[in-house]
């Protein structure tokens, strides 16, 4: 996952809801992404066992991501695809095209997913083709949670997390008018994110379930 702040970008990667590590740099650029990938490998990061990305949209990351993460596959967040989508249907139909991109997310199966999304462009096609190009650019990424076991959906279908990680980040620094130093600034983040650390371990955020085996291990 990405993270993304007023004050700096920051390239954030999580490991069960963990921050492995904080770097400034350019988000729209391949080579920061690069470099920053590359670092955690050289810390000692495995990079073979990593199994999934959950990524905002940004192609250069995307790109990176999967070049320096072979075995990964890439999860396109939801909620980032439904925006792009609603932005280009309407008002009068924003409500109806949402329920319907709703239902392809929160389907029952793969199979279930895939016959809603042919619905959808069967519907929508002809009255919003923009909105739904944008749907059909990312279905295949967004539909890649299904290829996990079931009780860990919930918790792959968006980058939620980070969202509310990147919301602490402002809310404590968006006061401040002055920082003293680069140093300084990734200690108070640093910190800031070992608080949202201790929290994720011990209650569940939103409505992620704490029988999934991940969880259950870091909170042995």
């Amino acid at each position: 996952m990405i993270l993304k702040n007023n004050l700096l970008f920051l390239d954030t990667v999580f490991c069960n809801y963990a921050v492995l590590g904080m770097q400034s740099g350019d988000k729209e650029s391949a080579t920061n992404w690069r470099e920053f990938f590359r670092d955690l490998k050289s810390r000692g990061f495995d990079g073979e066992s990593v199994r999934l990305g959950i990524i905002d949209g940004l192609s250069g990351l995307e790109k990176v991501f999967e070049e320096e993460f072979c075995n990964a596959k890439v999860q396109r967040c939801q909620v980032h695809v439904a925006r792009n989508v609603l932005a280009k249907v309407p008002n009068k139909l924003k409500k109806t095209v949402a329920d319907d991109l709703r239902s392809i997310f929160y389907a029952s199966s793969k199979e279930k997913a895939d016959e809603f999304y042919k619905s959808f462009y069967t519907k929508w096609d002809k009255e919003i083709p923009s909105a739904v190009k944008s749907l059909t650019q990312s279905i295949d990424a967004c539909l890649t949670f299904f290829k996990f076991p079931k009780e860990e959906w919930i918790s792959l279908r968006t980058t939620n997390i980070i969202e509310r990680l990147n919301k602490e980040f402002k809310r404590r620094t968006k006061p401040m008018e002055i920082v003293a130093g680069e140093n300084a600034c990734y200690r108070l983040l640093a910190f800031i994110a070992l608080k949202m650390e201790l929290s994720w371990r011990s209650t569940p955020t939103g409505k992620v379930r704490p029988n999934l085996p991940l969880y259950q291990i870091y909170t042995k």
